[in-house]
């Protein structure tokens, strides 16, 4: 019998449940469907598929523990009591997740349900295939030197002067080398390395768990309120939940432009600062700063958090760039916990593709833009109308 490689509910990113306790704060009725997409080359078999059948049907005995609830309680403070006793009866149902392969052997998955209970399936699903992968396709790799590689990165940033996070917890190699690396970047840089994404982590090694919000909230908000002003309605419903708290505000989903258009003085003041996770970031940090100088803000006193797809080099290039216009940090994921020569990790995201009010009007299509054109993912009708109202794209047919 295969040992589950999800054991823990906090064994996932903060986004997902800031995202869940919103959802189910405003939108509890919301249903929705999410689509897994490969990005890269790896494929799979029939073997590999009735393995994450298996794993995935673990998950359903998963539930919080008692140190696990106290932990939140005392560490957590912008979760409600309400949704913490929601937690401690949440578990994941294998209903909500169709998987299979195609002729080409790819993963087709796609998850469907209210959007408060299949929110929690991204991260840990994602994880899970990561880890079979390198377990029963792409063997032929050595975990020896990981702790060493950690440590010498961790101790590169530190130098350079880069506050960073680790944020890999998606396309980590194992669970193990995850812990190792954790290890390593905590003996290399010290208190530069301001914390995880990852709340189990974060419970284990005593780390500040960090996170906010992921591009499905915004796309949520495309079809929930509308979605031409979908960041300025995702900004607002983030204030009515969390107030002041969680103020990191992703900018990519429609394109930096249309973001914005929408963030106005309000925000600008109540926001800590913003997310780059697509495009130049020096151009981003130029769009960024004019942004706060049109609005009399200091950008001196305003944050970005650099997470596309970083690795030490292109840290320390933007650190040096950035940190004489804003409070600069950094999060990495990857590049920490899946980096191997000559076995890539996999290139794959599962993001929201669909959404409703409720079950009884349907879902319409949702989509993400972003400032790469490879980060593009929705049905093709619904990007192009999105292209054309928030990046005034011509329609084609």
């Amino acid at each position: 019998m295969d040992t589950p490689i999800i054991t823990s509910l906090l064994d996932s990113d903060l986004y997902k449940f800031t995202m869940q306790q919103a959802v189910l704060h405003l939108f509890p009725q919301a249903v929705v469907t999410y689509r897994f997409k490969n990005r890269g080359k790896q494929r799979f078999d029939d073997n590999f598929l009735k393995k994450l059948k298996r794993h995935i049907f673990l998950m359903s005995q998963i539930q919080l523990t008692p140190e696990e609830y106290s932990w939140l309680k005392a560490n957590i403070p912008f979760f409600k009591p309400w949704y913490l006793e929601y937690l401690r009866n949440y578990r994941y149902n294998p209903s909500e997740v169709n998987v299979g392969l195609d002729l080409d052997g790819d993963l087709v998955i796609e998850i469907s349900g209210t959007w408060a209970s299949t929110m929690l399936w991204e991260v840990p699903l994602m994880a899970t295939i990561s880890e079979l992968y390198f377990r029963e396709i792409d063997t032929q790799w050595d975990e020896q030197g990981v702790l060493t590689k950690a440590i010498d990165k961790g101790r590169r940033l530190a130098d350079a002067g880069c506050l960073f996070s680790e944020f890999g917890t998606r396309r980590r190699r194992s669970g193990k080398i995850h812990e190792t690396v954790l290890t390593g970047l905590q003996q290399g840089a010290k208190n530069m390395l301001v914390g995880t994404s990852n709340l189990m982590m974060a419970m284990k090694y005593g780390l500040k768990v960090i996170g906010t919000q992921a591009h499905e909230w915004i796309m949520g908000m495309s079809v929930l309120e509308g979605l031409y002003n979908a960041n300025y309605f995702s900004l607002q419903n983030w204030v009515r939940v969390y107030n002041a708290d969680l103020g990191i505000a992703l900018t990519d989903t429609y394109g930096l432009p249309s973001f914005i258009r929408n963030f106005n003085l309000q925000f600008a003041k109540l926001y800590d600062g913003t997310r780059h996770d697509s495009g130049c970031p020096f151009h981003y940090t130029d769009e960024i700063v004019k942004m706060y100088e049109r609005l009399a803000v200091p950008s001196p006193t305003k944050s970005i958090i650099y997470s596309d797809g970083l690795n030490v080099d292109s840290t320390i290039d933007i650190h040096k760039y950035s940190n004489k216009h804003v409070r600069d940090g950094y999060g990495m994921g990857t590049h920490f916990t899946n980096d191997f020569e000559n076995s890539p990790a996999l290139n794959m995201v599962i993001k929201l593709w669909s959404c409703g009010k409720n079950e009884a009007e349907g879902q319409l299509p949702v989509v993400k833009l972003s400032d790469s054109p490879g980060k593009v993912m929705g049905d093709a009708d619904a990007v192009k109308v999105a292209q054309w109202m928030h990046q005034g794209k011509e329609l084609c047919s």
